[in-house]
């Protein structure tokens, strides 16, 4: 039997700032992927610093998301993204 939620093709939704994105299922979700929903530049403009935190994810359910991390991807999880100020 084979599993339909796995392998290519396969997409969880996700919602950023009230937005939902269609992104592809695997393991976990990096600060930069999540990040990049929210401002497609964001690669072009590493340098900038974001405020990551989320809800509805696996263990723990909530958190903070930081520039170096990434967090177990579950369908329906939800990402508030926020800039921070420069100083």
């Amino acid at each position: 039997m084979t599993d339909v939620n796995k392998g290519p093709g396969k997409t969880i939704t996700i919602v950023v700032n009230g937005t939902p994105h269609d992104v592809p299922k695997k393991e976990t979700l990096t600060y930069a992927e999540v990040v990049t929903y929210f401002d497609p530049t964001y690669p072009q403009h590493p340098d900038t610093v974001y405020s990551v935190t989320y809800t509805r994810g696996v263990k723990p359910k909530e958190g903070t998301l930081a520039p170096d991390g990434s967090v177990k991807a579950k369908d329906g999880m939800d990402f508030h993204v926020i800039p921070t100020s420069e100083s």
